[in-house]
């Protein structure tokens, strides 16, 4: 599948999500139906590595339609970037992992949850996992997680790993029940002393120094980015895209919205017009930074060049900065909806609470991104960190 089909079939998509929207954030989850309709149109292996029938294109086309997505339903595109950037990082374990997960069906989905909360262990063969992972977003629409933790080293240093997981080996506990992206059905991950051979974990060391042992079967440019800046703009690209939405909205309502005080058309109001400039300003510039970071680090990748760390804290920081700009705009457009826009049946409301649900993950903290960023490029010793404390 190419970038314009791929576009092409978001795109069909959209108006049906939009319309089950409000049952999808109801259900807590992504309806059966949407998941399958997602599934069908090969949406969720858009970075899936093509000898496995995935589609291989890059993260930029990937990320468009996410956002493309989420101006109907920021929960479904929330999930389709989260499950679907899974397969970009199983094509990164073992050559033995990929095939346990996709060797008897190459369709098969992983959610994660990232958090080292769990206990880990090493033994004979692998490692024992028990405990609790929480935030595992789409859980229930798949067959395999993908669960963080720290294991150590001979020398007794910690090895921060990913360690992948069949649906056999834990439960999903239902505690989903949130004010924002409410959808998502990011449950909980129960596990009770599974046994995770040594091929199927990803050492982060490995993802920091771009030395991931899948690039011997997946040599691909997609497959020499770095895992952070991968990780964090599928997490900015539904706050771009919801932000859009919450633009489309707020123009469609104030075209026709009258004020309660005087009865003049809204639409006429300076400083409404001033406000929906403003916010169409800060959402645009969020989006052409994602496009330029994927496009230089794409072609660094084709060519063989080394992406520098600065660069990459750089895009962390711009990651995290373009969520706190959407929810910035999507502030002062609800800010500007008048009463009405508090009723539930204003689908903008939804858009301010997910919006803020965004920002509050760990990884869309723009403090901490800036100031990874901000030593680097101040050449503070030691600003880089080590590959378990910086994740860039």
């Amino acid at each position: 599948m190419k970038r314009d089909e791929y576009l092409d079939r978001v795109r069909s998509l959209v108006p049906i999500v939009r319309e089950r929207a409000a049952a999808t954030e109801a259900g807590r989850r992504v309806g059966d139906d949407s998941a399958r309709e997602l599934g069908e149109a090969g949406l969720f292996r858009t970075l899936q590595p093509s000898r496995w029938g995935g589609s291989e294109l890059d993260p930029q086309t990937f990320y468009e339609g996410v956002m493309e997505l989420a101006g109907a339903c920021a929960s479904t595109a929330w999930a389709l970037g989260v499950i679907g950037v899974h397969d970009w990082q199983l094509a990164q374990f073992p050559e033995e992992a990929q095939q346990d997960v996709w060797g008897k069906d190459a369709s098969a989905l992983a959610s994660s949850s990232y958090a080292p909360t769990g206990k880990v262990e090493r033994v004979l063969g692998g490692h024992r996992l028990s405990g609790r992972w929480s935030f595992s977003s789409g859980c229930d629409l798949c067959d395999w997680v993908i669960l963080g933790g720290v294991t150590t080293n001979d020398d007794g240093s910690p090895d921060l790993r990913s360690f992948l997981l069949p649906r056999r080996d834990y439960r999903i506990d239902d505690t989903w029940h949130v004010a924002g992206l409410a959808g998502t059905g990011s449950k909980d991950i129960v596990v009770d002393g599974a046994l995770v051979p040594e091929h199927r974990t990803h050492r982060f060391l490995d993802a920091y120094r771009l030395a991931n042992p899948g690039q011997r079967t997946n040599p691909g440019p997609l497959y020499r980015l770095p895992f952070a800046s991968v990780f964090a703009w599928v997490l900015a690209a539904p706050a771009i895209g919801a932000a859009r939405g919450a633009l489309e909205l707020y123009a469609a309502q104030s075209r026709k919205r009258l004020s309660a005080y005087d009865g003049a058309r809204v639409a006429e109001d300076p400083f409404q017009q001033t406000r929906l400039a403003e916010a169409a300003a800060r959402v645009e510039a969020a989006r052409a930074r994602l496009v330029a970071t994927f496009d230089e680090m794409m072609a660094c990748a084709r060519d063989g060049r080394e992406i520098p760390l600065l660069r990459r804290a750089r895009a962390r920081w711009d990651a995290a900065n373009a969520v706190a700009t959407c929810v910035d705009a999507g502030d002062r457009l609800f800010e500007a909806s008048g009463g009405r826009a508090i009723f539930l049946d204003n689908p903008i409301q939804r858009v301010f609470r997910d919006l803020h649900a965004m920002r509050a993950h760990a990884l869309n903290s723009p403090e901490k991104a800036a100031r990874i960023y901000a030593r680097m490029e101040l050449g503070i010793e030691g600003a880089a960190g080590s590959p378990t404390d910086l994740f860039i």
